[in-house]
């Protein structure tokens, strides 16, 4: 197996090796910001010419760099990145590190920085700085103690964990090709081919809804109970559509002080604040607090049907909302959108070919928490040499 050496990181690194200066021969780059990527999932780039770029884009990135946000470390704001393009080019929030590859398999160092207890012990550092927000500098991760085993060993450890993570984003892309399937039927069949005589209404007559409340948090028999209660943030830290735990729970007591009461698996939720629009279906019967719109499929009209509707016609929903504190769209508003309903028998045979593709999805997320509990469990247990391979 080869003995397991110590060493000082900084050592077996450099940090922020490379910066445009005036030679940089590309007039354009690829640029991506630290609030862009969370957890190596980049969800977008932007595009800018050299001379209007933000003065925050300076970091150039080479093949197998790591890049780490130095700002609020436990919001996982890191990356792995792969033959980038020549011209991309990062933000000065990130520390970019690059291996001495004789010595340190950069894939290996990769999962080593992405531990829990490592991006824990980073932010601790973060929030004892003297800066205006938690903020790390490059020396902290240099002066990280890291053991390490033969580069063979760090290759195979990063093998295993790398088969977890390509399983993990197969299925993130298989779910995204299904969803993709599902509003190209939903345009087909609703938008393409609608009738003119298909009746004008209101969402408030395909759905019902309810809201929710917040149980004082100054009174602790309301919390830490058995029921889950959830607010926005459950579902807009998800990367998928449907909801199998929250957060906090709450008990029977603090269920009572919601007019809503529990709520049953199979609800719709949508996000009616910070922000406007984010949707997933509980698969867990719950309570919910007022910044959701829960809506129940008890009118003829399946939640699928329901949810594609509304994924087209967001932007739509969004235009009614107001506010001055934030943007929120109120019950009423919501109920009153309009919509040209079609036909139950149309709506139920869309649903039939249209579930298959859902529960698709469902199995595939359910899966995706299982590899992420698996690697979670072992990734600790690999890098500290107490799972032998």
């Amino acid at each position: 197996m080869g003995e397991w050496k110590e060493y000082r990181l900084g050592d077996l690194i450099e940090t922020n090796a490379l910066s445009i200066n005036k030679n940089y021969p590309y007039t354009s780059i690829l640029y991506l910001d630290t609030g862009s990527i969370t957890c190596n999932k980049i969800e977008s780039y932007q595009c800018f010419d050299i001379n209007n770029a933000p003065s925050r884009a300076k970091r150039i990135v080479s093949d197998e760099d790591i890049i780490y946000s130095l700002v609020r470390p436990n919001q996982l704001h890191y990356g792995f990145i792969k033959s980038p393009q020549k011209n991309l080019v990062v933000s000065t929030g990130f520390v970019t590190i690059t291996c001495k590859k004789e010595l340190l398999y950069p894939k290996f160092l990769y999962y080593y920085l992405t531990q829990n207890f490592i991006t824990e012990y980073l932010h601790t550092i973060a929030e004892a700085s003297t800066s205006a927000y938690p903020s790390l500098k490059p020396s902290d991760i240099e002066s990280l103690e890291i053991e390490i085993p033969s580069l063979s060993e760090q290759k195979r450890i990063a093998s295993i964990l790398g088969s977890l993570d390509d399983k993990i984003d197969l299925l993130h892309r298989e779910n995204e090709t299904l969803e993709a399937m599902a509003e190209t039927l939903f345009r087909k069949w609703f938008i393409e081919d609608a009738k003119d005589e298909w009746e004008e209404g209101t969402l408030d007559d395909i759905l019902s809804i309810k809201g929710g409340t917040t149980p004082s948090t100054k009174e602790p028999k309301y919390w830490n109970g058995k029921i889950a209660w959830t607010s926005p943030r459950d579902v807009t830290s998800l990367n998928g559509i449907y909801l199998f735990d929250t957060d906090r729970k709450i008990t029977e007591d603090g269920l009572k002080q919601i007019s809503s009461g529990l709520l049953p698996a199979g609800t719709l939720l949508m996000s009616s604040r910070a922000p406007v629009g984010a949707l997933a279906y509980a698969e867990i019967p719950l309570a919910i607090n007022q910044g959701y719109i829960a809506i129940i499929d008890n009118k003829g009209y399946s939640k699928e049907f329901i949810y594609l509707w509304l994924k087209l016609n967001m932007d739509l929903v969004r235009s009614y909302s107001n506010g001055s504190t934030f943007m929120e769209i109120s019950k009423s508003a919501f109920k009153a959108l309009n919509i040209q309903i079609p036909p139950q028998k149309n709506v139920e045979d869309f649903s039939k070919i249209i579930k298959p593709l859902f529960n698709k999805i469902k199995l595939n997320e359910q899966q995706i928490i299982n590899l992420g509990r698996i690697k979670n469990k072992i990734l600790p247990k690999l890098m500290s040499n107490e799972l032998k391979i």
